[in-house]
């Protein structure tokens, strides 16, 4: 089985080509470009390298979602362009899952973080010591109410995501509990890890159709939630 991977919903661009026990190719990038500059061309490099012919693939796994807006619409679009194109089913991997599958082998609480603003994260909980599960599923909280889960719960917890650098200071002044955050090279999205999710996702079944792929955001845009403050405000007058 071989599964194309793409993960645009924050910060970094990423592609994967992964078969059902190894990754075969991984272009990560982090630095400056848009991912409508960077999406594309990552997926041709890896395409020269590997002597890929996309034919060849089973399907196309694709971060879902949440995360930025316009990084969600870029994958989705690139993902259903390739999908009606090739003919081939998308597999929807939520984004926080994929983060946290990461991290395997501990016995920590894992806890993927995503900057949402306004001191609010996506977030979920879960466990991946032997096997990958979810304790709640993602999310869209204040980061005061992260806290008080994880210091109710009083567990071990590894953090990681592009919200650490925004949030580290106030995690370690109001968290109780242990906790430590992951290393560098494995605290941003990666598309092997959406990849080997993908592959678990279409032995389940798990698959949609191009046409049928929506991203899930969890909460309002910045704009929608803007226009109805516009609107209640209005109201109020």
């Amino acid at each position: 089985m071989r599964i194309l991977a793409l993960d645009s919903s924050g910060l970094v661009a990423t592609v994967a080509v992964v078969e059902d026990e190894q990754t075969i190719a991984e272009y990560t990038v982090n630095y400056k470009k848009t991912h409508s500059q960077t999406l594309l061309p990552m997926l041709d490099e890896i395409v020269k390298m590997t002597e890929l012919d996309l034919n060849t693939i089973d399907a196309i796994a694709t971060s879902g979602g949440p995360g930025s807006f316009t990084g969600l619409r870029i994958g989705a679009a690139t993902a259903k362009g390739l999908g009606m194109a090739l003919g081939k089913p998308l597999i929807h991997i939520p984004t926080v899952d994929a983060l946290a599958y990461n991290l395997f082998g501990t016995s920590r609480l894992i806890c993927p973080i995503m900057d949402a603003r306004r001191n609010q994260v996506y977030t979920g909980i879960y466990r991946f010591e032997t096997t990958f599960w979810t304790v709640e599923g993602q999310m869209a909280v204040g980061i005061d109410e992260l806290v008080e889960k994880l210091n109710v719960k009083g567990e071990p917890v590894v953090f990681l995501g592009d919200a650490v650098p925004v949030q580290r200071a106030y995690l370690e002044e109001f968290l109780k509990v242990d906790h430590i955050f992951a290393p560098a090279h494995m605290n941003r999205q990666r598309a092997a890890a959406v990849g080997t999710l993908g592959v678990s996702y279409y032995k389940k079944g798990l698959t949609e159709t191009a046409a049928e792929h929506r991203p899930d955001y969890l909460r309002l845009s910045q704009a929608e939630r803007e226009r109805a403050e516009r609107e209640k405000a209005a109201k109020g007058c």
